[in-house]
């Protein structure tokens, strides 16, 4: 017979294995996440020395009292389950050996991997990296540059290095005999940080010199028609040679005394139309190079799922210039009037923390996500479970962007952001947004309507605003935007998880808090129109929500988790908290296993072994060559 403290214990434990199964259930017949429950916390009270809670106790802990929301027909749902599938494929094909790892490298590339892959593998898996060949953003960087001969690319490098880094704007580094140093005396915080990075596995790389872009605007810009030359030249180079070495040509051709290093031919476009370069860069049949005459609604539903709110359904499609270029041209402050965008439009091998998709910039891991800055990176003593933050959306930034002026401020992105979440504004303004509700209180199907007024809701739980002004003109400190603007109090990072709902949007280039809001207990919200190193990685509508950059499925969003009126109301949308907290919840976890400091050097380990091969004379002999059976496998 069991004494009655330990019925209850019994008890207890019985409910939760039924949380756990509803749970779980739950997952698979509302949103088919393709992920399960594998740890519950449990509560406080089931510590040792504590006294079994209740039944209903149990059930108030683990939300189970209130009753469960019938699944709807809300297309968000949709893009949830067929991120799960990407997802779920994504996860499946992943190399689970050396040997798996060296034959889709193969199978991926038409190459050899690179010299030093398995010393590669072996630092990747000793920071137990979780997913061994997703690093296809490097090739794509690097493919152009294998129609250029190796003395000729080092000599580049060499020209880049040599200007002077003040106007030219590059940081200059160097990799000798496995030490790392930095070559232009203009050397600031992105190259020391960069250093620092390199060093960690410098002495596994061969000399080299690298250009790096010091600024946080993309720099190279190729025309579409000499880009595809290079990647064709670059195709016919593919061989995969009986044998290679799996070693660094030493010593390498040197650049002569007397060689004329080449220019940059770099050129500012500051307060310019970024689009009139952009264009250039993508294909003919582009919507950007021919939307006078292509219907707009074409180009949008590449990206967009039409008639449902403008809710994104291709994440990468949406920051595509040249899909969604010319419908966000004045929209955008980097597209409408960038501030310090210096640009060439020669093929050059400049490493950069972000671009937009037209650049041929050299992606590496921003700097702002490897040093440890306390304004950016993830402390989680203020964060709280999602049951206690306030359902709010917030966001907070400079007012920057773009250079603002009277005739455009209204249009760039930050500004709009916040005048949409503005009640006062929005009563002024009187505009309506489109947003998707139910018919009625018993239907299950959603209509699109155009005519929601937000003052009440945006009133409620929006607190967007600008606590600094600045980089406007014709004064720098933004007088006359005063009149426009009232300033709020600036928060701190970690302040910030009090909310559920955090809004992430691009400021002069990309935003450094991303990670942060991705490691979080909040939801992120995310529009952007620059692509970072980390992209692949990261599952729109599994790890985070999607916004178009013109916002304009902004109340769709968040009528859809907060919820909207009750049953009875002639604009009716029922909340989808669970939804909100488990895209949360798998963005959280995912962000801890793949966007550590340990992949940061992971990735950049690997890309310089890439850029490494690139500048060896004998690019086309050198490699690993084995299938990777001799690998000793000591990880799980």
């Amino acid at each position: 017979m069991f004494s009655p403290m330990q019925r209850r214990i019994l008890i207890v434990l019985m409910c939760f294995g039924t949380v756990v199964l509803l749970t779980n259930l739950a997952l698979v017949t509302a949103t088919d996440f393709g992920l399960r429950i594998e740890k519950l916390q449990l509560p406080e009270s089931l510590g040792p020395g504590k006294n079994a809670p209740s039944l209903s106790g149990l059930l108030d802990y683990f939300n189970l009292n209130k009753p469960t929301q019938a699944v709807d027909q809300h297309p968000i749902a949709g893009l949830m389950a067929d991120a799960a599938r990407r997802f779920r494929e994504y996860d499946s094909g992943r190399s689970k050996t050396f040997a798996q790892c060296v034959k889709k490298y193969r199978q991926k590339y038409g190459r050899h991997p690179p010299p030093g892959f398995d010393k590669w593998y072996i630092f990747a898996r000793e920071r137990s990296v979780y997913h061994l060949d997703d690093f296809d953003q490097i090739l794509d960087d690097l493919r152009p540059f294998f129609s250029i001969p190796p003395l000729q690319l080092r000599t580049l490098v060499r020209g880049l290095i040599s200007e002077d880094p003040g106007p030219s704007g590059i940081a200059g580094l160097a990799i000798t005999s496995g030490n790392v140093s930095i070559l232009t005396s203009a050397g600031n915080w992105r190259a020391e940080t960069f250093a620092g990075l390199l060093g960690v596995f410098s002495a596994q790389l061969p000399d080299m010199e690298i250009a790096m872009n010091r600024h946080d605007q993309p720099r190279i810009v190729v025309d579409w028609e000499t880009l595809q030359t290079a990647l064709r030249l670059e195709e016919k180079t593919r061989a995969m040679p009986p044998k290679v070495r799996n070693e660094w040509t030493t010593p390498q051709l040197a650049i002569a005394d007397d060689t004329v290093l080449p220019t940059a031919e770099w050129f500012a476009i500051s307060n310019k139309p970024y689009m009139d370069l952009a264009a250039t860069a993508c294909p003919p049949e582009s919507y950007a190079r021919n939307n006078a005459t292509m219907d707009p609604a074409v180009a949008d539903s590449k990206y967009k799922l039409l008639h449902s709110g403008g809710l994104v359904s291709n994440f990468n499609v949406s920051s595509d210039l040249c899909t969604v270029g010319p419908a966000i041209a004045e929209l955008h402050g980097f597209l409408a009037a960038p501030l310090t965008a210096i640009a060439s439009r020669k093929l050059l091998p400049v490493f950069g923390e972000c671009k937009v998709n037209v650049n041929n910039d050299i992606l590496f891991p921003a700097n702002m996500y490897y040093m440890s800055d306390k304004r950016y990176d993830y402390d989680g003593t203020k964060d709280v479970i999602w049951e206690n933050k306030t359902e709010r959306v917030f966001w907070r930034g400079i007012s920057s962007g773009g250079i603002q002026t009277k005739e455009n401020w209204r249009s760039l992105h930050r500004h709009r952001l916040v005048l949409m979440s503005n009640a006062t504004s929005l009563a002024a303004s009187g505009e309506t947004y489109s947003i998707l509700a139910l018919d009625n209180s018993t239907a299950k199907t959603y209509t699109e309507t155009n005519s929601f007024a937000p003052v009440d809701f945006a009133r409620k739980f929006m607190d967007a605003g600008f606590p600094q002004l600045m980089w406007c003109l014709p004064d720098l400190d933004c007088g006359w935007l005063k009149e426009w603007f009232n300033t709020v109090p600036q928060t701190t990072m970690t302040d910030q998880f009090q909310n559920k709902f955090l809004v992430d949007v691009d400021g002069h280039s990309f935003s450094g808090r991303w990670h942060a809001f991705l490691k979080s207990r909040s939801l992120g919200l995310k529009a952007t129109v620059f692509r970072e190193w980390h992209d692949s990685r990261m599952f729109e509508w599994l790890h985070f929500v999607p916004m178009d950059n013109r916002f304009d499925d902004l109340y769709t969003l968040l009528t859809y988790f907060i919820g909207l009126g009750s049953s009875s109301s002639p604009m009716y949308v029922p909340s989808h908290d669970f939804e909100a907290k488990q895209i949360s919840s798998q963005g959280r976890d995912w962000a801890a296993k793949v966007l550590r400091r340990e992949d940061i050097e992971v990735y950049t380990y690997r890309l310089m072994l890439e850029y490494g091969r690139l500048l060896d004379d004998d690019r086309d002999l050198i490699g690993y060559g084995g299938d990777g059976s001799e690998m000793v496998e000591k990880w799980r």
